[in-house]
């Protein structure tokens, strides 16, 4: 069977003001939005366009973290996905862990095509999808501007600090999206309600045979100083004035 595994993230919404805890040990999440990490869900969409296209038979939506997390996982069954996977823990997950997770299930599953985003924006690793790649001995593709597949064969454009980059690898693969590869569709009611009755599959790191092994430590929090404010400058001559004065030419 052809099937596309996403992996997920739960993430603090991409509009919310992030606030450092008073203790620096950590952000405020209570009482804050969370959501599908941004390129996560454009994981997703991608995953339900070639599902569409015929390309594949089954969605798979997994995630890894407390029992929360389903609120994510029913949102991406809400999307389109088939059915999804808690591997329920918490842990905090760094990206090997995570990517062992993924390995075992993409074995399990016996998938074609394993689809993460190219990064989480509480963490900025962007090491999960890489890492799984090596664990799985699949090809790789990252930063996936365009996807097309074509029999065994995925062709991947990538962006990269040149411009762009075409790479052809064989199935299955491990592919990690970048922002401009699509843009994912909005959630209707009903799709909400009919996701309620998708399976939603609840296992452990230990069922898996994966240790949750911490190898970095948090130390301390810091919000980022803030900016000194703008000075206004009449011409170039003055600006020029402005930059020597605080030794920046």
């Amino acid at each position: 069977m052809k099937r596309i595994l996403v992996a997920i993230k739960r993430v603090v919404d991409y509009n919310v003001r992030i606030r450092v805890k008073p203790d620096g040990t950590g952000v405020v999440t209570d009482g804050v939005k969370m959501s599908i990490n941004p390129f996560d869900e454009i994981a997703l969409e991608e995953a339900l366009r070639l599902k569409e296209k015929g390309l594949a038979e089954e969605v798979i939506v997994v995630t890894i973290g407390p029992s929360d997390c389903q609120q994510q996982l029913r949102t991406g069954l809400a999307m389109g996905a088939d059915r999804a996977i808690h591997v329920q823990t918490d842990a905090i997950i760094e990206p090997l862990v995570a990517a062992r997770v993924l390995h075992k299930l993409a074995e399990k599953e016996q998938v074609m095509l394993a689809i993460l985003g190219k990064q989480a924006i509480d963490d900025d690793a962007s090491q999960t999808g890489q890492i799984l790649a090596a664990l799985w001995g699949r090809p790789q593709a990252t930063f996936a501007s365009r996807v097309e597949i074509e029999g065994g064969t995925a062709t991947v454009t990538r962006e990269v600090d040149a411009g762009l980059e075409t790479l052809n690898v064989d199935l299955p693969a491990v592919i990690t999206t970048d922002l401009r590869l699509n843009e994912p569709r909005y959630v209707k009611l009903p799709d909400i309600m009919k996701a309620k009755k998708k399976p939603l599959d609840i296992l452990d790191l230990a069922s898996l045979g994966v240790e949750a092994l911490q190898q970095v430590q948090m130390v301390k929090f810091e919000p980022p100083a803030q900016r000194s404010r703008g000075v206004m400058v009449k011409d170039a001559q003055e600006l020029f004035a402005a930059l020597q004065k605080k030794g920046l030419v």
